[in-house]
């Protein structure tokens, strides 16, 4: 079971987060397209900084706490799931207090 723990940290991350998308209506899921292009960046570069430091041998994982699922290059599945799931909860996190205070990020019309 200890192979799950890297996992129930991030189910942890996303239980902690997800309420507030329909509880506060943050809309966050909503607008697929923004959070993609907002995520996938991000996560493209420390995959990458990631891999580098797997191939150098600067970097690696305790093998009983990840599930075994490696990609191309030894990255951990688990690994690819935190560069997703944390930015993720960032964001909802950020809308909330956003949406809490009532304050415009900048981008919506007045």
């Amino acid at each position: 079971m200890r192979q799950f723990g890297y996992l129930s940290v991030l189910a942890g991350c996303l239980l902690a987060a997800l309420w507030l998308e329909p509880i506060l209506k943050v809309n966050v899921l909503r607008r697929g397209r923004r959070l993609i292009l907002t995520i996938l960046p991000v996560a493209a570069v420390f995959i990458l900084w990631d891999l580098a430091a797997i191939a150098a041998g600067h970097w690696t994982f305790d093998p009983e706490q990840i599930t075994g699922v490696h990609l191309p290059g030894g990255l951990p599945l688990d690994e690819v799931l935190f560069f997703l799931v944390v930015p993720l909860c960032a964001i909802l996190g950020f809308e909330a207090v956003r949406a809490v205070l009532r304050r415009p990020a900048g981008d919506e019309k007045l």
